[in-house]
């Protein structure tokens, strides 16, 4: 099956849907394997605001879906442009590391003063995400929009923790 504009006709729909979820249940799990909410983060002091845990599995799987439409719309809508489809899923591909990386030091590595650094990276990566979708698609870049203000959320939390317990390392 192909919709009219948003597809061409040797493009079913189904394939870049597939492709885009499978890349973001892996950047999901990833993250989520370097991600240990065991003895030392329970042991952090943390503030009064902290989501309850059951909320991020639900903000991520939210987040991904929305960056699942927001990357399909702006594929199909670049068509044959293999130069900006090629620029597309350099800007997902950083910013996925990016997503992993901030995991891995602030869980894995108990390194909350690096991951500090790394979040402005990492939130400048969803701006530029953004400012790449813009141009080819509002909605797009509307439907990254929640991402951008949970690694805001985020951003801060590590702040405060670090602040709480640091000094690190």
């Amino acid at each position: 099956m192909t919709i009219g504009s948003e597809a061409t006709p040797a493009t079913p729909l189904w394939k870049p849907v597939l492709i885009g979820a499978g890349c973001a249940t892996f950047v999901g799990m990833a993250g989520g394997l370097v991600t240990d909410i065991g003895p030392w983060y329970q042991q952090l002091n943390k503030p009064t605001w902290v989501p309850p845990p059951w909320a991020f599995g639900a903000i991520w799987t939210t987040i991904f879906c929305l960056a699942t439409i927001a990357g399909v719309r702006a594929w199909r809508r670049l068509k044959g442009d293999g130069r900006r489809k090629a620029r597309l899923y350099g800007v997902f591909a950083a910013n996925a590391a990016l997503n992993i990386f901030w995991s891995l030091l602030f869980f894995r590595l108990h390194r909350p003063d690096w991951a500090l650094f790394e979040v402005v990276a990492l939130w400048v990566s969803i701006t530029i995400l953004m400012a790449f979708l813009v141009r080819i698609s509002k909605l797009s870049t509307l439907l990254i929009l929640p991402y951008l203000v949970w690694v805001s959320i985020a951003a801060e939390l590590n702040a405060t923790i670090l602040h709480l317990n640091g000094p690190f390392g």
